[in-house]
């Protein structure tokens, strides 16, 4: 008698959607760091409803504005944008001077259930990073890859950059989602091919406008600075968010969608 080996058939997930919201925080200033607006950049995030939010340029510590600053928050300003509405967050330090330090940060509804800051830095002053976090939502039976980036103002420095988020990538198993956004500094418009083509990335705006959406300076925008790229999600989509509050909050406007896997 021939025992036939059992197959065991793949694990099947209902649809998710999640909305996804991207925005450089400018470590809690207004353009020109007029105001400190933390707490009304806290009240904006949490309107939009977000189940991610991708934090670029938001302190960890900053002894000098916390003695001088009214309001200035005394724990971490990621952990004062989480606050009750987003239980897991992860930072990843990118630049650290004598007061303190700033980074990227992944605000999340999903357990987090590991995290990596890669520095990403090239030669000089310019400190950056990116924070790659993987997320398992609940009743899915695959992980979430969130990569947050913020990239230099160079052009030699961001395609050294957008190189090893190709290399990151290309190390993780092809079937799982992936979310990358934050700030590329790339008013050239050379990340959509780099990362097409290296990483089979596509970014939400450029497929449902033909264009990446202009987010530089916030009250005028004029550079297309901010993006939100995606892999292996059946269906993104871009979400129109108010110009008021934005843009007084920040001096990059932030970017939104709804991603389906």
């Amino acid at each position: 008698m021939t025992i036939e080996p059992s197959v065991r058939p793949h694990p099947v997930s209902e649809p998710i959607a999640f909305k996804v919201l991207t925005v450089n925080v400018h470590k809690g200033f207004t353009t020109f760091n007029r105001h400190f607006i933390l707490h009304e950049l806290r009240d904006a995030v949490r309107q939009v409803g977000a189940d991610l939010v991708f934090l670029q340029e938001v302190l960890g510590t900053h002894h000098l504005h916390a003695s001088r600053v009214a309001n200035f928050p005394q724990v971490p300003h990621y952990e004062f944008l989480a606050d009750t509405i987003w239980p897991q967050y992860a930072y990843g330090r990118n630049a650290v001077y004598d007061n303190g330090d700033h980074g990227n940060a992944l605000l999340s509804k999903f357990p987090i259930t590991r995290y990596e800051n890669h520095d990403i830095s090239v030669a000089g002053p310019e400190r950056r990073g990116m924070l790659h976090c993987v997320l398992q939502p609940p009743g899915h039976h695959l992980p979430v890859h969130a990569v947050c980036v913020h990239f230099g103002l160079k052009e030699s420095h961001r395609q050294r950059q957008l190189l090893r988020v190709c290399e990151l990538l290309r190390t993780l198993p092809p079937e799982e989602p992936v979310v990358v956004a934050g700030d590329f500094n790339d008013w050239r418009h050379r990340a959509h091919a780099i990362l097409h083509r290296g990483a089979d990335l596509r970014e939400v705006f450029v497929q449902a406008f033909g264009h990446a959406v202009r987010t530089f300076p916030a009250f005028m925008p004029l550079l297309a600075l901010d993006r939100i790229y995606v892999r292996n999600a059946s269906v993104h989509s871009p979400l129109a968010l108010p110009r008021t509050p934005w843009d007084k909050l920040s001096d990059h406007a932030p970017l939104a969608a709804e991603i389906l896997l």
